[in-house]
């Protein structure tokens, strides 16, 4: 059987989708004992997406599933509460990160290979119709939203090209330095209160990750180690102000690119009546994770510095056009609250079950005081 990380999308049959509830604390009472080669299992035809509202690539998946407009059943994976290092999302994704989609057998763990899948069995009026299989009972609705378009066009060429450029920008470093150096943004939506307690859990991630106990789930010492690595050189190169630096200048670089693309897209159809984005009157992939990356860099208080000054007009229009679409609206919501929406869910699980040792009542605290400090925060710069 191939593994989640293979390209070819692993059949998970050996693992009941019902097994799984406890990730967004939900109760298994009554399915613990379900067998995984039930018939009632098998049937049940549903799209389930695990994430963390955060995580940006989460974020730019769910906009998909939005902008398709698909039923999916979304299962929050805390990563504060460290869900996504427990053993039942690890045999998941093998050490990796959210999100996760299950698709009848189909487990798909990467970002990309998510939104190829979505793209190819999700399109037009096949929507979700799988060779050699019947069609889903959602797939039955028409013109599911092609975002990718037909390959050999102009079209198709540009949202490959500012697809592999949008992806190529490393999010994880810009929002890391910029919460651990927040002297280089400008009305970051993160409270000033929350980077001393932010880094400091990042500086003791690597010694809570010893703490898990592997013991009943050995196989998944390795996972485990790989990813404390990992998290340990992303700390120490994300807390160098000067490598901050230096890669959002070169962000800069690419959003003059963009703004320039934006620039042809108002000459090339000069005179024609209809929404122009980045890569010409239909709104693509390109616009999802463009919209996406601007959103985050709001949130991080980097907007000023590189279109709200008016330095980039084109950008500025984009932006406040895609945040109108109703998915954007869905999905992110007003940025004002996006950290609150992340922090409520959190304080709540946490009470409803046994902290996790290594938050405990600190965690419990801080999160329903952040709460009500950026309640006042955001209400008094709203309203006063």
């Amino acid at each position: 059987m191939a593994t989640p990380n293979n390209v070819t999308p692993t059949n998970c049959s050996w693992w009941p989708i019902s097994a799984l509830e406890n990730d967004a604390g939900k109760s298994t009472e009554g399915e613990e004992n379900q067998d995984p080669t039930d018939p009632a299992l098998k049937s049940q035809d549903r799209l389930v997406l695990y994430h963390w509202t955060q995580s940006f690539s989460s974020q730019k998946v769910r906009l998909v599933i939005a902008e398709k407009g698909l039923p999916c059943e979304e299962r929050d994976v805390s990563m504060p509460l460290m869900e996504h290092k427990e053993p039942w999302f690890m045999r998941l994704n093998l050490g990796e990160e959210v999100p996760v989609i299950i698709h009848r057998d189909n487990i798909i763990s990467d970002y990309n290979q998510i939104i190829d899948y979505m793209e190819k069995n999700f399109t037009g009026g096949k929507g979700g119709c799988v060779l050699g299989e019947t069609c889903f009972p959602f797939a039955l609705a028409e013109n599911v939203t092609q975002l990718i378009p037909e390959p050999g066009s102009l079209l198709h060429s540009r949202v490959l090209q500012y697809r592999e450029l949008l992806d190529s920008l490393p999010m994880d470093a810009y929002t890391h330095g910029c919460i651990l150096h927040p002297e280089l943004t400008t009305d970051s939506m993160i409270p000033k209160y929350a980077t001393a307690e932010i880094r400091r859990h990042l500086a003791n991630a690597s010694t809570e990750l010893m703490k898990l106990d592997h013991d009943e789930e050995p196989q998944l010492s390795e996972p485990y180690l790989s990813k404390q690595k990992k998290l340990m050189a992303k700390i120490l190169e994300h807390d160098n102000v000067n490598y901050l630096k230096k890669i959002l200048g070169e962000l800069g670089m690419v959003l003059d690119q963009i703004e320039a693309e934006l620039e042809k897209r108002k000459l090339e159809y000069q005179g024609q009546k209809c929404e122009l984005w980045l890569c010409g009157c239909v709104f693509t992939l390109a616009d999802v994770l463009l919209g996406a990356t601007l959103h985050r860099l709001k949130f991080l208080g980097l907007s000023k510095k590189y279109w709200e000054d008016g330095s980039r007009p084109n950008l500025q229009s984009f932006f406040d056009r895609i945040q109108k679409r109703f998915a954007f609206r869905k999905v992110l919501g007003d940025i004002h609250t996006t950290l609150l929406s992340a922090v409520v869910p959190n304080a709540f699980r946490l009470v409803k079950r046994k902290p996790p040792s290594f938050f405990g009542a600190s965690f419990l605290m801080g999160s329903l005081g952040g709460m009500g400090y950026f309640a006042y925060w955001y209400l008094k710069k709203k309203y006063i």
